[in-house]
């Protein structure tokens, strides 16, 4: 049995829809914080069961019988999130499941600016001692957050960045696409492992695929970390969502966000997608 937490969310939810088309809905079990949302599997013949890592008491019964569990790590920017993995985590020890896959990051480390990388980090040291089977799934960095970080480069034709750096922006899609593939392959892949997009390019260069596209100059602006923090709060930014997002930047700028593995393309049986294609900049060169 596989059971998939987070399934309500974008990600996970995904990866149920590709399980789906490689097992049976009887093997997969969705396990929600709020399972009035869940409705669309539970119409598929999935079972639904209540999982909220913030009351442990609710993740032993939601875990139990998993051959397979994919645990999504949590996206509350302001939870002790370590704390909230180590519950599902204690909870899968107690109830025997077989492996536990884990939805992380890539540039996962003790020492990276970006939070939730060290977070990350952390998860993966309880699973490596938790004694179950485990799979990290090193996520690049999702592509559609490019639409915020670009900010109204179409309008305006500058990109504005505290620093800059090369990041493998991957397509959220592929990544819940490759789980899946992972999933069914029931213990294929043990550790930590990377699945980027097959480049990856710095704001700079983003500037200049823009640039080359849509025929007009897209150019980059770096305004240094503490002017951009009190750029972003006067336009509305909270500042803790600001000095998040920073530590993003300078991550890249360390490069932990650089590398590039071909273990995604594998998995897909294709190329992932790529920033060009997710910010629809393909095929533009001839339409200008």
């Amino acid at each position: 049995m596989i059971i998939v937490t987070g399934a309500t969310g974008a990600l996970n939810g995904a990866t149920v829809d590709h399980l789906l088309e490689r097992v049976a809905a009887s093997d997969i079990v969705v396990a929600v914080r709020d399972t009035a949302k869940a409705q669309r599997f539970a119409d598929l013949g999935i079972e639904v069961r209540r999982a909220d890592y913030a009351d442990p008491a609710s993740l032993a019964p939601a875990f139990d019988g998993a051959d397979q569990l994919l645990l999504v790590s949590s996206s509350d920017q302001k939870a002790d999130a370590v704390s909230l993995h180590r519950a599902a985590v204690d909870a899968a020890v107690r109830v025997g499941v077989g492996r536990i896959l884990y939805t992380s990051h890539q540039g996962a480390a003790p020492d990276t600016p970006f939070g939730p990388g060290r977070d990350h980090a952390a998860t993966e040291r309880l699973l490596a001692a938790s004694g179950i089977a485990w799979t990290s799934l090193r996520n690049g960095f999702y592509a559609h957050s490019l639409a915020w970080s670009l900010g109204d480069w179409r309008e305006s034709g500058v990109v504005t960045v505290p620093v800059d750096g090369p990041m493998s922006w991957t397509a959220r899609e592929d990544s819940a696409e490759a789980a899946a593939v992972i999933l069914a392959s029931n213990g294929g892949h043990d550790g930590a492992v990377t699945l980027t997009a097959s480049a990856a390019p710095t704001f700079a260069g983003i500037a200049a695929m823009a640039s080359d596209a849509t025929g007009r100059p897209v150019r980059i602006r770096e305004l240094g970390d503490d002017a951009w923090v009190a750029a972003q709060v006067a336009a509305g930014q909270p500042e803790f969502v600001a000095r998040f997002m920073l530590g993003m930047y300078q991550a890249a700028h360390g490069g932990f966000f650089a590398g590039t593995d071909p273990l995604l393309a594998t998995l897909l049986g294709r190329e992932p997608r790529t920033v060009q294609q997710v910010l629809g900049l393909d095929g533009m060169q001839n339409a200008h």
